[in-house]
Parts: structure tokens; sequence; C-alpha cells
């Protein structure tokens, strides 16, 4: 599928997503889901935009049903994806794999977007993974 709102945010994808040389530069040695810090910072300055001209600042500005909403859809269109990625033949394994990992991306912008419009940090989050696996 392709990204329905490619200017979410300048660090995602698509042709609009291009970040500039110092973000890029800063950003390059960060891996896994450490850069989620990075999309959360975004998350959090756009969140006070004028929702006219911020995709973020409109989710947020219509209350916990947009982002909701987004969640609820993006969640199924990952387990889609990956239904579709788990039938997938050899040759089409490659575009499948793409898909689900642009679905999850998706999902997880809309979650912090969610968090955001919420006003939990996504540290909270993380406290509460930490709790429930600790060995």
């Amino acid at each position: 599928m392709p990204p329905r709102h490619p200017q979410l945010l300048r660090c995602g994808r698509g042709p609009a997503a291009s970040a500039p040389a110092e973000a890029t530069a800063s950003t390059a040695g960060r891996q896994g889901f450490e850069w989620l810090e990075t999309l959360w910072a975004t998350i959090d300055a756009r969140a006070t935009a004028d929702p006219a001209t911020s995709y973020t600042a409109r989710l947020i500005a219509g209350g916990v049903d947009a982002p909701g909403r987004k969640v609820t859809e993006e969640a199924t269109e990952v387990l889609m994806a990956a239904k579709d990625d788990s039938v997938a033949p050899a040759d089409r394994s490659h575009e499948t794999r793409d898909a689900l990992a642009g679905e999850v991306a998706d999902l997880l912008y809309h979650t912090l977007v969610l968090l955001r419009e919420r006003g939990l940090p996504p540290a909270e989050v993380i406290g509460r993974l930490r709790e429930r696996h600790r060995p």
C-alpha cells in the first residue's frame, strides 16, 4: 500500500520524507527502537502546531477518537499484511515484508500520537514493559 500521508514526518518514508542533512547525520548511528525517541520528539513538537498544516496536530485536535480510530485501522492493516507475508511465494516475499514493515510503522506512529493526545509519555509504557519482564 502506498503511504497515505507521506507528510507525517520528515523522517518517515516517501518522497516528502527526506530529512535535512544535519538531522540525518545526527540520527544515522541510532538503531532500532532507540530512534522512537526522535519520532516522539517530533510528535510532541507538532502536537501544538496548526491543525490546518500538521496531520499530527489534526489527529490530536480530534480528541481520543481520531488517533484511536487510526490505531484500530492500522492494527487491522498490520494483521492483513502479516497474513499476506505468511503465504507469499519466495519471489514476492520482499514486497510483502516491505508492506508489513510499512504498516507496523504506521501503527507505531499512530500509537505514539494517541499517547501524546492522552498525555501519557512512552516512558510509562516502557516502565510497564520492564515491570512485566523482570527475570
